[in-house]
């Protein structure tokens, strides 16, 4: 899959995939949704960001995912 508005540039951000054009990377987008925000919030926060390109490194986020290596992740206890 081809991604229109997600870039990785060993020299911006040590290589984090961000959003072209900016320094936003796709981690703080999911760690901002993870937080609670919306689509619109972050845009609203950053309105430089295109709202599609916000929604795009989710899909990205979801495709890095997309593989056959598992990590056993173990609930926290107290």
């Amino acid at each position: 899959m081809n991604f229109k508005y997600i870039v990785s540039d060993s020299n911006i951000l040590g290589g984090k995939p961000i959003i072209k054009g900016s320094r936003v990377s796709v981690q703080l987008i999911l760690e901002w949704i993870a937080d609670g925000a919306s689509i619109e919030d972050i845009h609203k926060e950053f309105p430089n960001l295109p709202v599609v390109g916000i929604r795009e490194a989710i899909l990205y986020a979801s495709r890095f995912l997309d593989n056959e290596i598992l990590i056993d992740v173990k609930p926290q206890v107290g």
